[in-house]
């Protein structure tokens, strides 16, 4: 580390830092959205879903308003996840703190950076209390040390993380549209049926070619899952789809861990939070998947928690792996693998309500066999795959890249943060990686 480095205490190096205490206002469905420790999340602040009132956000912000820039740090469950506020007027919740380095000594785009970093965050949590929750009093976060280099280098490490981090958002954006397209084709086709209530009102479809109209009929019929064209069908999705489950390799046994094979768990589903799972927290062999009930699944199969908190959570496989008893996964029979994933999302909620479990819902192989499900004709499910495949096709792509980009923007984060590698050599990296 450089001699110009500065080691000083939080509170040093603060023009302010405002806490949010007291009771909180009631909440509305509109008004200013409240940031909430529950969407201050991997170095951003997810949509919020809260709100208060005009009339209250005065009162309530009386110790301070946040400012464009501002780093904000959750302080309790959970501790220490840190973002950074933009130009939209927005309140802030309790546990939640506003961050303010002094301008001329702390660069706050540096600040969310360094907060994030490995051992800011072992202090934070060396100086919290409780055991199943954590939590920091500021009079304890005011005391963290925090190592600064000259405010220049400051700037540039900034730039070189907050490029990385600004095409990781733009992925995941055009990621959420090309999604959300998708969906929306399926949904109008296959949900509301547009093409058919069209027809049946002696209307072309809308957008759609007079050859992929054809497949749809112009009428409806009565069936156990309400009104549906006629002429398709109801069942089980396990006639369009295989079942695969997973398994666990002796964990006291080193040879079956740690190999080139990601094997998913329910956590990794579960948090996956994209369309495409990419990567596992865990690998394992190839020996360990031999020797074990696990198998290999095939890239592109739908996967969904079978059991636990989390169960009917669901992703696809980016590529091949293997995952753990805690999943099952469904693989096309009909080389649909994106509309089987569409569908899957349509129904989960019906398959979780009609699962069973004594503490945890559980969703078991007759859950698949008994849940009824509309079961699209292949013709019409094959004209959905030709839309959607280069839709999902570069939803993967951008999925992929931003878990690259994210892995090298973690490897970069503390060895700029301790000086280990300079400026220009981060710089040349990251520009061949975005290219």
């Amino acid at each position: 580390m450089s001699d110009e480095w500065l080691s000083l205490p939080l509170e040093s190096c603060m023009d302010a830092i405002i806490d949010y205490r007291g009771k909180s206002p009631a909440k509305t469905t509109s008004g200013v959205p409240l940031v909430t420790a529950r969407i201050v999340k991997s170095g951003r602040i997810l949509p919020p879903d809260e709100f208060i009132a005009e009339k209250d956000f005065v009162a309530w912000m009386r110790r301070g308003i946040p400012a464009p820039g501002d780093v904000v740090m959750t302080t309790e469950a959970p501790l220490g996840e840190v973002a950074q506020l933009d130009g939209r007027r927005i309140a802030l919740a309790q546990r939640v703190i506003t961050l303010r380095g002094k301008p001329h000594l702390l660069d706050n785009t540096f600040l969310k950076f360094l907060m994030q970093s490995e051992p800011v965050q072992e202090e934070l949590r060396n100086r919290s209390t409780g055991t199943t929750v954590l939590g920091i009093r500021q009079s304890e976060l005011r005391k963290v040390t925090l190592r600064l280099p000259p405010l220049p280098e400051q700037k540039r490490i900034a730039h070189i993380l907050g490029t990385l981090d600004d095409k990781i958002d733009l992925n995941r954006r055009m990621t959420a549209t090309l999604e959300g397209i998708s969906r929306a084709i399926f949904k109008s086709w296959f949900v509301d049926f547009d093409p058919v209530r069209q027809k049946a009102a002696g209307q072309q479809p809308v957008g759609m070619d007079a050859k992929t109209a054809a497949l749809f009929p112009d009428s409806f019929e009565d069936s156990e899952i309400g009104e549906v064209p006629r002429g398709w069908t109801v069942g089980s999705i396990l006639e369009q789809a295989s079942l695969l489950s997973g398994g666990t390799p002796k964990t006291d046994e080193p040879s079956y861990w740690g190999g080139s094979v990601p094997w998913a768990s329910a956590k990794d589903v579960s948090q996956c939070g994209d369309v495409f799972l990419v990567a596992t927290e865990r690998t394992i062999t190839q020996l360990g998947v031999d020797r074990s009930a696990t198998k290999i699944i095939p890239a592109n199969t739908t996967v969904v928690v079978s059991r636990g908190a989390t169960t009917g959570r669901l992703a696809m496989f980016a590529h091949d792996m293997a995952m753990n008893q805690t999943c099952y996964g469904l693989h096309s029979r009909l080389n649909a693998p994106y509309s089987l994933y569409c569908n899957t999302r349509s129904f989960i909620d019906r398959m979780v309500n009609a699962a069973h479990g004594s503490v945890f819902d559980t969703i078991t192989t007759r859950t698949f066999e008994t849940t009824p499900v509309l079961l699209v004709p292949q013709r019409s499910l094959t004209a959905f795959e030709s839309t959607a495949t280069d839709l999902f096709g570069q939803v993967r792509t951008n999925i992929i890249q931003s878990s690259s980009l994210a892995s090298l923007r973690d490897a970069l984060l503390p060895k700029l943060l301790s000086g280990e590698i300079r400026v220009p050599e981060a710089e040349k990296a990251v520009e061949e990686a975005i290219g």
